[in-house]
């Protein structure tokens, strides 16, 4: 029950207050990062040359195309992984709920429904043989 005795300006006034505090500490946040790229822009020695110019990867000097082939499977098996964590993601917060009182036979069926969309995709990459390791 809000006191009676605290006006509606002084409430505003304690508000705001506690927002200046965050908006002050994200202006010195930024000002700190700004100085520092500043120090290091004006710091750093500026010398130029082919090799560094030169555009690599991981200390290799580049040959051939810049163009790469990659598989498809790779993302294949990205996709399925990313499957089974959204399920490990779901699964554990769901027995926390399935183990209150009242929650039982309606987070059961619904995990289930879950389960069997998971199922579907993992029996459709079985059919499109993404499972088979070559």
């Amino acid at each position: 029950m809000p006191d009676p005795t605290v006006t509606p300006t002084e409430l505003a006034s304690d508000h705001f207050a506690s927002y200046s505090v965050v908006g002050l500490l994200a202006v010195l946040g930024v000002l700190f990062v700004a100085t520092a790229f500043g120090a290091g822009r004006l710091l750093r020695p500026v010398i130029p040359t082919p090799e560094k110019l030169l555009t690599y990867e991981c200390g290799v000097d580049p040959v051939g195309e810049g163009w790469a082939h990659t598989q498809v499977r790779y993302y294949v098996y990205a996709f399925l992984y990313v499957i089974f964590a959204v399920d490990s993601i779901f699964l554990f917060p769901w027995a926390t709920v399935f183990a209150a009182a009242g929650y039982g036979a309606t987070t059961l069926v619904e995990m289930f429904v879950f389960l069997g969309f998971l199922a579907v995709g993992l029996l459709y990459a079985y059919k499109k043989g993404v499972l088979t390791w070559t």
